[in-house]
């Protein structure tokens, strides 16, 4: 009697748990919810996730890393190549390839929500390289324009975009720690690549440079090929415009897009501008060079912090050594980010504005450099942060492209400062300072807005 009463219950409770038609076809024909199973838990960790940062790494060596070393260009142009050309018509070069690296999220996100990395990263990497051959071989503004600033830019931003979304699928608790190690791969491409072109350029000439950095990005597009891959399961799904503005419609998010463009204004401009800059204040042309090295290098240990807890080598300063423990995933992303954008802001009037010597215009490549890395490492962890993951295709792009639209126009406006300022750089640099700290005292909105006033880790 026991028996025949527990088998009658076990009976019914599976007769009640069973679905009826109707949910048990929603549960067929919904194959997004297997994506959602597999992305609530991700690893945080293990070889294949551990794989994708290290490929990622190379993907950011190879995109960002190469857009990172764009005022040695800038400065080549103005005195050889397209010497007939204004500082102002010259820098829509840097400002459209940064513009197209970003702003091609619009597209890339989605396409990587529909079909994943692979495509992405075969179509990207050929277009980085084939544009980069063809600037080789380019004489005119007009190809340099089309190949450089379009083709390629295009195809670095497809990596690019391809490695955001599939990092941020494998992990949660550790995301701005993957985000750091990989971002530290564009910052060590914006030491390289600036070196080798100064150095090549003068040895082999600029067509033979370009090849040269076209057959490095391809000996990386191998490595990212074979490591990068997500964990979503990507199936294409209809596009309606309300995924572009539903994102908007959040106060969070659309804060931190409006903080993080304006802050975009003045970002790139020390990158773009300090190697000519430096020049008019009396700096030899072999130490100016390197100040574009100089910036990436110490951003790149600051996202080295953001990525190692602790880190004893005696190639890093004594912050170095101090900071990891205290930042990123341990301290707050919104903490550390409203930090180093502030600083970074205050930094560009405090030394940029006033320092004409030499060492001081080494000393703010160094400290800009360290503070502002924080934008490349901890942008993509903040919109991971204020997003589904099912999401984060679309939401990186839409960001992105308001971000694009202040780095295509801040280049021009600052090289339009410069002849205004009759070759002088002092109204750029109160563009891209005031630039900067309107945007990070916007991003300090957005942390309240988002967590209170209470320090809390966020």
């Amino acid at each position: 009697m026991p028996t025949h009463q527990t088998n009658s219950t076990s009976e019914s409770t599976l007769a009640e748990a069973r679905p009826g038609p109707d949910v048990e076809k929603d549960d067929h024909t919904s194959p997004p919810s297997a994506a959602e199973v597999a992305t609530n838990d991700p690893p945080d960790g293990g070889r294949d996730a551990w794989l994708v940062t290290f490929g990622s790494w190379w993907a950011l060596f190879i995109a960002f890393g190469w857009t990172n070393s764009l005022g040695v260009f800038q400065n080549y142009y103005e005195k050889e190549l397209l010497r007939a050309y204004s500082a102002s018509t010259i820098a829509w070069i840097a400002s459209t390839q940064i513009f197209m690296m970003y702003g091609g999220g619009i597209v890339l996100g989605k396409v990587f929500d529909h079909y994943g990395p692979r495509w992405l990263l075969l179509v990207g990497g050929f277009a980085h390289v084939f544009g980069l051959m063809m600037t080789s071989i380019s004489k005119e503004y007009y190809q340099i324009f089309l190949s450089q600033a379009i083709c390629s830019a295009i195809g670095a931003s497809a990596i690019y975009y391809a490695c955001l979304g599939s990092l941020a699928s494998w992990f949660r608790a550790k995301r701005a720690t993957a985000f750091g190690i990989a971002a530290s791969g564009a910052s060590i491409g914006g030491v390289i690549f600036p070196v080798m072109v100064d150095r090549l350029i003068d040895q082999v000439g600029f067509g033979w440079t370009m090849r040269a950095v076209a057959f490095l990005i391809l000996g990386g597009l191998v490595i990212v090929n074979l490591t990068v891959k997500s964990r979503l399961i990507h199936e294409p799904k209809p596009v309606h415009i309300r995924q572009y503005i539903k994102p908007f419609t959040e106060i969070p998010f659309l804060l931190l897009v409006i903080s993080l463009s304006l802050f975009s204004f003045g970002l790139f401009l020390p990158f773009n501008f300090i190697t000519a800059q430096a020049q008019t204040l009396g700096m030899s042309p072999n130490l100016a060079n390197y100040l574009v090295a100089i910036l990436n290098a110490t951003r790149y240990v600051f996202q080295l912090n953001l990525a190692i807890k602790e880190v004893y080598t005696n190639s890093f300063s004594v912050f170095g050594r101090i900071i990891p423990g205290l930042i990123a995933d341990r301290v707050g992303r919104f903490n550390v980010m409203s930090v180093a954008t502030l600083v970074s802001g205050i930094l560009t009037f405090a030394i940029w504005l006033t320092g004409r010597s030499n060492v001081a215009i080494i000393l703010y490549a160094a400290f800009f450099g360290f503070f502002s890395g924080a934008y490349v490492s901890l942008t993509p962890a903040l919109i991971a942060q204020l997003s589904p993951i099912q999401e984060i295709g679309i939401r990186t792009g839409a960001l992105y492209f308001f971000v694009s639209i202040a780095v295509l126009t801040g280049s021009p406006i600052a090289g339009a400062l410069v002849a205004v300022d009759k070759g002088k750089y002092g109204y750029l640099e109160i563009f891209a300072g005031a630039t900067m700290c309107a945007g990070a005292a916007l991003v300090v909105l957005t942390r309240v807005v988002k967590g209170g006033f209470k320090w809390a880790v966020l």
